[in-house]
């Protein structure tokens, strides 16, 4: 078992209630430095409903969420991004009349430190910070493979491609833990399979990750580990390995008829 100093996430005892309607119930598990975590579950278990609470935009009835030891509750989206937790989103989250290559540059902007007086003078300072926002705009594009496509309206290009540039979008900001929302919904299998490449990369280069996708194939060749919740409620945590043998998770997503034949 690894040290409690390794926990990047921790979600501890989380429930939510929509009015009358318990969205997630006693939801408890961790992610830790490195991992890559799948959060897995039929339509309505209260996946994105976690992510919305994890990322400061839905506030939990009950329970905790800490992120490097710190609590997360009552801060708004951007002061957790600022934290270094990003998310992406189920729908494509881009500029969709703008260039590739300016998407990625307004997500820097939006973080930058230039003074008012700098940027309507052109100082010296500012010319220098915009080169280096440009050449940051740049490496971003070429480590998600779109720097060919970074003079093309984001609107323009293919889904998911638009895809991969909200998840650029997301890198810009640098984060050291980023939460994929059904990133592969959508594309097909080619796309899939680059995009696989590129979450073991985003890992590589030293960010932890926390995804929710329908696609099991995809989960189970890339995760580390697999959440799985039902109703609102964790049924299952482990290995891809022992997650695919679980007896509760195949009723969940086949139902007992097919677990039977199976």
């Amino acid at each position: 078992m690894m040290a409690r100093d390794d926990i990047v996430l921790s979600i501890e005892n989380v429930a939510v209630r929509f009015g009358g309607l318990l969205a997630i119930s006693d939801m408890t598990f961790s992610v830790r430095e490195g991992e890559i975590v799948g959060l897995i579950g039929p339509n309505g278990a209260g996946k994105t409903t976690a992510f919305n609470v994890i990322t400061g935009f839905l506030q939990q009835t009950s329970g905790e969420v800490f992120y490097r030891s710190k609590s997360l509750r009552g801060l708004k989206p951007y002061d957790i991004a600022k934290l270094g937790l990003v998310r992406t989103f189920q729908r494509t989250s881009v500029f969709q009349e703008r260039s590739v290559f300016h998407n990625l540059l307004t997500a820097l902007h939006c973080q930058g430190q230039s003074r008012l007086w700098d940027i309507l003078l052109r100082t010296p300072r500012e010319v220098a910070s915009e080169r280096a926002l440009a050449e940051q705009a740049s490496s971003v594009l070429r480590f998600v493979g779109l720097t060919h496509r970074a003079d093309e309206l984001a609107g323009a290009l293919p889904y998911g491609e638009q895809r991969l540039v909200g998840v650029a979008l997301a890198l810009a900001v640098k984060p050291s833990m980023l939460l994929l929302d059904e990133p592969v919904s959508g594309m097909n299998p080619a796309e899939t399979t680059r995009f696989v490449g590129l979450v073991k990369k985003i890992r590589e280069s030293g960010v932890t990750i926390l995804l929710v996708e329908h696609d099991m194939k995809m989960v189970m060749g890339v995760c580390d580990r697999v959440v799985v919740l039902n109703y609102g409620r964790i049924i299952a945590e482990g290995s891809p390995a022992e997650i695919q043998k679980d007896p509760e998770v195949i009723r969940a997503y086949l139902g007992e008829g097919k677990k039977k034949r199976a």
